[in-house]
């Protein structure tokens, strides 16, 4: 059964044989065939090197199981939950080459989205609660659907998924078409999605408004004028900030009565999570 926090089944096995196929090569674990006896077992943890939130479970469970569905893995945490220093996330026990061989795609994967919701965790816990951090399509190419997984696990929330979930209108397309005119084709054209519309500037907004917008999208503006915003709209419409948003800037903007604050640095720029792969001593 898939989780809030898992990405759809078929996306991550795909993400999977991807990832395995460029790690193998076309011979395989060379050192682990020369050095390690076909059938030597081991006993090894996934531990915690660092505080974190854990995400991509669902990845490195896959990652196991495709490269040898007799490894068992035991899962101590879930994606949503902290890790402390030093914490034994998972147990991992049987062939030790096939061990190795899925060692370093089975921790990529889970290192980049436990830095994701990790990353996410903290802007969420600088809003206090007074907007929803939402993230962007700013994602590496074909693991957009762990990380936006890992964000949600960290406290998130996605914005689209993908160009066929909702209509952005954004400057380059009012490059070609006037703001009220864009809107009004989006709702003819695709009657039932929601139309946002990024504005750059307060009459921008009002037009926006006025058009019949579901979102409003405020790009790069300071607090100050995401108040302004605020209080022309007057919960008219959802207001979102996005654009220049950091870590030291994140409270001043959940100040301002906006419904959601996007962070493209959640998925572009969260940086890995310490976590590692220790095998129990060998018995004397």
């Amino acid at each position: 059964m898939m989780g809030d926090f898992d990405p759809p089944v078929v996306v991550v096995r795909d993400i999977v044989a991807r990832a395995l196929a460029e790690d193998f090569g076309t011979l395989g674990d060379l050192t682990s065939i020369a050095t390690i006896p076909e059938d030597a077992t081991a006993t090894a943890a996934i531990v915690s090197r660092r505080y974190g939130v854990l995400a991509g479970a669902s990845g490195a469970t896959e990652v196991f199981r495709q490269v040898d569905a007799t490894v068992g893995l035991r899962w101590h945490l879930t994606d949503g939950d902290v890790l402390e220093e030093g914490a034994q996330v998972a147990t991992v026990q049987g062939n030790l080459r096939s061990i190795l061989a899925a060692e370093r795609t089975a921790l990529n994967l889970l290192q980049h989205a436990s830095g994701v919701a990790t990353l996410t965790r903290q802007y969420v816990q600088a809003a206090e609660g007074r907007v929803k951090i939402r993230d962007t399509r700013k994602t590496l190419p074909g693991l957009r659907a762990i990380e936006k997984a890992a964000v949600r696990a960290g406290g998130g929330y996605n914005h689209r998924e993908c160009l066929s979930d909702a209509v952005l209108i954004k400057d380059n397309h009012l490059a070609f078409l006037d703001l009220t005119a864009a809107v009004e084709r989006s709702k003819v054209r695709w009657p039932g999605r929601t139309v946002e519309v990024e504005c750059d500037t307060l009459a921008q907004v009002l037009e926006a408004v006025a058009a019949g917008a579901d979102v409003i999208l405020l790009d790069n503006m300071t607090p100050d004028v995401v108040r302004e915003a605020v209080s022309i709209v007057d919960g008219v419409v959802p207001l979102e900030v996005s654009g220049g948003v950091t870590f030291e800037t994140i409270r001043d903007y959940a100040a301002t009565g906006a419904e959601f604050v996007s962070v493209g640095a959640l998925t572009h720029s969260a940086p890995a999570l310490d976590l590692a792969l220790d095998f129990a001593p060998a018995p004397d």
